[in-house]
């Protein structure tokens, strides 16, 4: 038998969760989803599956997992936290046989570059925990891996705010790491309904794709002035940037940033030239 073939013999998961007593833990963020149909779609916004390392965070009882074997993952690793999740997965690590890994661990603390095959990319795909899912997203923005591109599903607030554009009331730090780093495409949205627990929010599914020749040694001056500037969001950026700089009149000049403008409306780019300006010795043209 296939390993498609195998996953589909597998019990339903309704049966797999009840035959393992799970229920999905608050503390951890954890709302699961049954729908294989709706599993399905998240693993078809990931593309073509077949040729890269594939990732997933918070398999809990594996609907997801299910779902990107059936798209024809072959080398698929999963790290999940909760010792319970990982004994209801053990039937599908043995259905997939050698395409599948199962790692018992915390992927805050986790090296997803010791996974990626030699030579291959890697995809991220994950219904991340409601608790740490930005926090996850921004250790992957700043990742040494070969990341090829990241399919995530987050509260639709989170997204919304990763795909806000200047000027709006969504936009803020996490836009502007998002979009620096990389392009952000929205995918779809999900109903509360469709998980167990139901959350009291909508979700979404995006997909980010990092972005060729970035320098990544300016992403942590990136991040300090994004903080900064947008924890005093209503201010004269000229204001804020006392925080960081002396010389912020001459420096603003220099970026072709009006000085009397709030942060919101400054578009990526000016971020960039911004810290460039700022730090002459570390960004030389």
């Amino acid at each position: 038998m296939s390993v498609e073939e195998k996953v589909r013999a597998l019990p339903a998961l309704r049966a797999i969760i009840e035959a393992h007593n799970l229920s999905a833990d608050k503390r951890l963020g954890q709302h699961f989803i049954h729908d294989l149909n709706l599993t399905g779609r998240v693993a078809r916004a990931a593309g073509d599956l077949s040729t890269c390392t594939v990732m997933e965070v918070g398999p809990g009882p594996g609907a997801l997992t299910r779902a990107l074997l059936l798209s024809g993952t072959k080398d698929l690793v999963a790290v999940e936290y909760d010792a319970r999740c990982v004994g209801a997965l053990y039937s599908l690590v043995d259905a997939a046989g050698g395409s599948f890994k199962l790692i018992h661990g915390d992927a805050l603390n986790f090296d997803e570059s010791t996974i990626v095959g030699a030579g291959k990319k890697l995809k991220i795909v994950a219904n991340l925990p409601y608790n740490v899912g930005t926090v996850l997203l921004f250790k992957w923005l700043e990742s040494a891996a070969p990341i090829e591109s990241m399919t995530l599903m987050f509260q639709k607030e989170v997204v919304d705010r990763m795909i806000a554009e200047p000027g709006s009331k969504a936009y803020g730090r996490l836009a502007v790491m998002a979009q620096w780093r990389c392009k952000v495409a929205h995918n779809f949205d999900i109903p509360p309904q469709a998980f167990v627990p139901p959350p009291k929010v909508n979700s979404s599914v995006v997909t980010l794709y990092p972005l060729p020749n970035k320098d990544m040694k300016l992403y942590k001056d990136l991040e300090i002035v994004c903080r900064t500037l947008f924890n005093q969001r209503r201010k004269k950026i000229s204001t804020s940037l006392k925080q960081i700089t002396s010389d912020g009149a001459r420096i603003l000049e220099a970026a072709g940033i009006n000085p009397d403008s709030r942060p919101e409306i400054i578009p990526v780019d000016a971020f960039e030239r911004l810290v460039r300006v700022l730090h002459p010795s570390r960004y030389a043209a």
